[in-house]
């Protein structure tokens, strides 16, 4: 079964944005769920290291992903590198003191695994923040590249997803402090969500996420998947190379630069759909304008308040209305 937060894997940008936000709030929920009840939610050192079979890698690898790094280290007995790459891991998840997971998945015994992560020789290093896979190194490789590598892990998970990791505790009991993922109160709607979405059914998780939203509007995760859904529910029927050359004959017309701009979004062109949405501001009026305005600032929530490619875009756009 995959994450929510993996739904909409065809869609990479949008899918990295909806990933970072759900991770940070579900990683302020767990810091401030182990507040509450009195504890710190420390880790003994010898947790920071796990065997993960299938079975249990959506709650040991894709769960804990929202709250920790986790680096895979697919292996084999009869693997001689991995013999000498596996205890240099180990030794460094330690020594990271609880910044990242280490993961250890014997490919003889999880060959499905193995599979859907697409590996063609062992040892493999993958990472998974907040349900994002991505490939870290595969063979041999120094120690000194192995830190530089888990350095620049680290530094994205925090910066970009608010993941600060694990409190480690060398007195701590092994097993004796790992928490359950927090569940929230509408993960039956967000699920449902998530299942439309892998179905394709956009108008049933565009309902799901609006059920959510009728009882908390300000609900984060729910608020994005529903924007998320309807931007992909308005370009699904469109034709891009129809709209792409409508767009190029009339650049002053806001509802063919507005089509085409969600059209980039989806695509990943990020900064193609702010700009042009902004010089389409410029060249724009009374309603038309201010319509232009509204889906630009819709696009905005979409990648994320924080992003620079955002703070740079509503720089250029109050230059253009005032």
């Amino acid at each position: 079964m995959q994450p929510r937060n993996m739904s909409m894997s065809g869609v990479v940008d949008l899918a990295a944005v909806k990933a970072a936000q759900e991770a940070k709030a579900k990683a302020e929920q767990a810091r401030a769920e182990a507040a509450r009840q009195g504890g710190t939610g420390a880790v003994s050192p010898a947790d920071l290291v796990i065997d993960v079979d299938e079975a249990g890698f959506e709650r040991d690898v894709l769960q804990r992903s929202a709250e920790v790094p986790v680096v895979i280290d697919f292996w084999a007995e009869w693997c001689q590198p991995c013999k000498q790459l596996s205890p240099v891991l180990e030794r460094l998840a330690v020594e990271y003191g609880g910044r990242f997971l280490l993961a250890k998945i014997d490919v003889d015994a999880n060959q499905m695994l193995m599979q859907q992560f697409g590996v063609q020789g062992i040892p493999a290093v993958f990472a998974v923040v907040a349900g994002q896979a991505l490939p870290l190194f595969q063979g041999a490789a120094d120690e000194q590249q192995i830190r530089q590598t888990l350095d620049q892990l680290v530094q994205v998970a925090e910066e970009r997803f608010g993941l600060t990791g694990l409190t480690v505790d060398p007195d701590a009991e092994p097993g004796g402090a790992v928490a359950a993922p927090v569940e929230g109160p509408y993960e039956v709607s967000l699920n449902a969500a998530a299942r439309a979405l892998d179905a394709g059914d956009l108008g049933g998780a565009i309902q799901a996420y609006r059920n959510v939203l009728a009882d908390d509007p300000a609900h984060p995760e729910a608020k994005l998947g529903l924007a998320q859904a309807e931007l992909l529910q308005r370009v699904q029927n469109l034709d891009p190379q129809k709209v792409r050359q409508e767009a190029a004959e009339k650049p002053a017309d806001a509802d063919a630069q507005i089509a085409a701009a969600d059209l980039d979004l989806v695509g990943g062109h990020v900064e193609d759909a702010f700009g042009r949405l902004i010089d389409t501001v410029r060249g724009t009026v009374g309603d038309e304008r201010d319509a232009v305005r509204r889906r630009l600032l819709e696009l905005f929530e979409l990648v994320g308040p924080e992003d620079p490619r955002v703070v740079g875009a509503r720089r250029a756009l109050a230059r253009a209305l005032y």
